[in-house]
């Protein structure tokens, strides 16, 4: 079978139906992209290839358990997926500072500075996503609160005034708002960087 006119979803589809060597076919037509984009985040060739291997462990097990939805994009997904791993890598060998719940941690003082090199800026935009879907958990009341005081840097006065409840009461709805995310947080055993 020539590789090389053979599609992607056609060696997934011939992987899932039993033939291993569909997969091999897989791995050696993208294996050059796939492990110089790893190299080119952590630089350490040991690193790249830990990361390489995992990348496929992680695309067989997704594979086989039926969780992949072809659309004709398996190589931004395997490429996704060497993504997250890095960035799993970093928070890991704690090459940035590791958030520990404690104190007045500012969970989106992170999101905000602006000089950022590239391997700092993938891993900011994996925490504002992160903490998109955080916050999604928060009562509405508590959600409301902080996008105002965070997202749209809104006073607790005018908070007060925009929601009808006292300044009292839009703090301590931040407040909460704060303690629930961090028992998120311990609850998934996530690494935030600050």
């Amino acid at each position: 079978m020539n590789n090389t006119k053979v599609t992607d979803a056609s060696l997934v589809r011939n992987y899932l139906d039993g033939n291993e060597n569909a997969l091999g076919a897989l791995i050696n037509r993208h294996q050059h992209r796939i492990y110089s984009f790893i190299f080119s985040k952590v630089y350490n060739r040991d690193i790249a290839e830990d990361i390489f291997q995992d990348t496929f462990i992680k695309v067989i097990r997704t594979l086989k358990r039926g969780k992949y939805n072809e659309e004709g994009k398996f190589l931004p997904w395997v490429m996704r997926i060497a993504h997250n791993l890095i960035i799993d890598h970093f928070r890991k060998n704690k090459r940035m500072p590791k958030f520990d719940n404690s104190g007045d941690f500012n969970i989106f003082s992170v999101l905000s500075d602006g000089d950022l090199n590239a391997e700092t800026q993938i891993i900011k935009d994996q925490i504002e996503s992160d903490v998109q879907e955080l916050i999604k958990e928060l009562p509405e009341d508590q959600l409301e609160v902080l996008t105002m005081r965070i997202y749209k840097d809104m006073s607790f006065k005018e908070i007060s005034e925009r929601t009808g409840v006292s300044i009292n009461t839009a703090l301590g709805r931040m407040r909460y708002a704060l303690i629930n995310l961090r028992k998120i947080i311990e609850k998934r055993n996530l690494i935030l960087t600050n």
